[in-house]
């Protein structure tokens, strides 16, 4: 059986705020990447429930996580679409963040008045 395995690096400061987040997946050579956040969520079989990791660097701006969390909706949707097949669930999903996206165009507009 072929293993695959990815690592994460997370540099924190004194108050175990993180600094620096970095991986890499053994799929894609030794090469380090370099990230301002991750949101890893995890489906436990014995708990039948959702185990979630967030974080981003203090370095990230409110815009981009707003951005970086509808990017993640969208790609969630495409990936129900995917698994599922319920259309309806993912047009949900991405009707969802055509709203976010003119929430957040909005807030940005309004910003640079």
């Amino acid at each position: 059986m072929k293993k695959s395995e990815i690592y994460f690096s997370i540099a924190l400061d004194d108050q175990k705020i993180p600094e620096a987040i970095s991986w890499r997946a053994t799929d894609a050579g030794e090469k380090i990447h370099f990230a301002k956040a991750i949101n890893i969520s995890l489906w436990d079989r014995d708990e039948a429930g959702t185990m979630k990791i967030d974080l981003w660097t203090k370095d990230m701006p409110v815009d981009e996580m707003k951005y970086f969390y509808i990017d993640t909706i969208g790609a969630m949707a495409q990936s129900i679409a995917t698994a599922t097949s319920d259309s309806v669930m993912a047009q949900k999903m991405k009707a969802l963040c055509e709203d976010l996206m003119n929430h957040v165009e909005a807030e940005r507009q309004k910003s640079n008045q």
